[in-house]
């Protein structure tokens, strides 16, 4: 603190040292956002005994925490005489701590241990699930304690870009920053950045500008995803009742049992609805459905559908078929096969904004493994988004079968208002 001309930050993070609960900032490349924080904490730390949380989403060893950072910092602003540091902590001479934590590795129970702490600074906190958030917020609860949330944003709909950027929290401080209000920006750096823009113009705003990204990278339907953003079909697509809703589904018990509910309008496919859900039964999701009191249509079932479950002796298509759905199979077929329907599916479909946001989700996150030893791109991920697009992959398939008639009009008079029959 005594090489006080040392201690400088780019002008835009005058207020960091403004007493805030959320202190968040968000930009690309270059910015000088983690550095300002590292330096800001070891101020604070060394004008009074502070408890300092430094944590991120998964940390398996301390190389891939901030230590490095604080330890560079802290001998840049001349207050290596103050600190001891080893390898697992830093600590002042008046008492302040520095510690390290993989969120991810934390129980309710476990990140107890953080509820005495006055500062929480999560970097790299685009990665952040809400799980973890939900868990750590509550707990940093002493009294003047703030949570410092630096990131590079990744997807538009990350839980940590849409609870601190899109929802901006009460009592916080939002800054965007970026390498153009960084005045100690490296030439090292902007040869790099305009390498970027000339070279790979694709990834430039997101990252060196900040600009959170629509699908992830290497997304198996990222043309055709951005598509769909671009031509605004993604709206609000609401139920009509003069047409069939058709549910069909990837079935899962351990895994997520996904339900793509689609009404069909000349060549278009008005997506309204969506469930995703596990370990429940097919009578559930039946009633679930029926209260949706839609214009059902049929219910199209994968082909492993016809197996018979071990535990009931029966088929998931006999048990919708005696729940009242008219039930039709998806035949089976070559999963790159499906995902080339997908393709030529994807011009023709409308998408419900608030209903199908999980569906928008596995879509724009649906992507392949990579080879260890080749890194070449393989066969589709098998992860939590790849259920919705299977479904989807079904769709594809199924589409063009699906019909508006009324063949069992008397059948649905017959059971009343509100009938689940087609």
């Amino acid at each position: 603190m005594e090489t006080e001309t040392v201690a400088k930050f780019p002008p835009i993070l005058r207020g960091i040292f403004e007493p805030y609960r959320y202190k968040i900032t968000y930009g690309g490349r270059g910015s000088g956002k983690s550095w300002a924080f590292a330096r800001a904490l070891l101020l604070q730390g060394a004008e009074r005994p502070l408890r300092i949380l430094c944590a991120r989403e998964v940390q398996k060893s301390i190389k891939q925490s901030v230590h490095t950072l604080l330890v560079d910092q802290l001998q840049a602003l001349g207050l290596g005489y103050f600190y001891t540091i080893t390898e697992s902590e830093i600590r002042g001479l008046n008492g302040t701590t520095f510690s390290f934590a993989g969120l991810a590795s934390h129980t309710v129970e476990s990140i107890k241990s953080f509820e005495g702490c006055d500062r929480c600074w999560i970097e790299e906190s685009q990665t952040v699930s809400k799980k973890s958030w939900d868990i750590l917020i509550p707990t940093i609860r002493k009294p003047d304690s703030e949570i410092w949330v630096s990131m590079n944003p990744n997807l538009d709909t990350d839980d940590t870009y849409v609870r601190f950027v899109i929802n901006k929290p009460d009592d916080s401080l939002l800054l965007k920053i970026n390498w153009s209000d960084n005045p100690w920006f490296p030439e090292v750096l902007d040869k790099e950045r305009l390498h970027c823009k000339a070279h790979n113009p694709k990834d430039y705003d997101n990252i060196w500008e900040g600009k959170p990204k629509t699908v992830v990278d290497g997304a198996i339907y990222a043309d055709e995803f951005q598509a769909l953003i671009d031509d605004h079909r993604i709206t609000r697509v609401s139920h009509d009742p003069v047409l069939k809703t058709h549910c069909v589904f990837d079935l899962g018990w351990n895994d997520a049992m996904t339900i793509i509910m689609v009404q069909k309008s000349g060549s278009e496919a008005r997506i309204i609805d969506y469930i995703e859900e596990s370990h429940q039964t097919l009578d559930w999701y039946s009633n679930t459905l029926r209260q949706r009191n839609y214009n059902w249509g049929k219910v199209y079932l994968p082909h492993d559908a016809v197996s018979k479950d071990y535990r009931t002796g029966k088929s998931a298509a006999e048990i919708m078929t005696q729940l009242g759905w008219s039930v039709e199979i998806v035949p089976i077929g070559d999963v790159e096969h499906g995902i080339r329907l997908s393709r030529l599916l994807f011009p023709r479909v409308w998408m419900d904004k608030e209903k199908t946001a999980r569906l928008q989700e596995c879509l724009k996150r649906y992507r392949r493994s990579i080879n260890a030893t080749t890194n070449q791109p393989t066969s589709p991920l098998h992860d939590e988004y790849s259920h919705g697009a299977d479904a989807f992959r079904y769709l594809a398939t199924a589409v063009d079968s699906m019909r508006n008639d009324n063949i069992q009009r008397k059948r649905n008079l017959d059971q009343g208002a509100g009938s689940w029959m087609s």
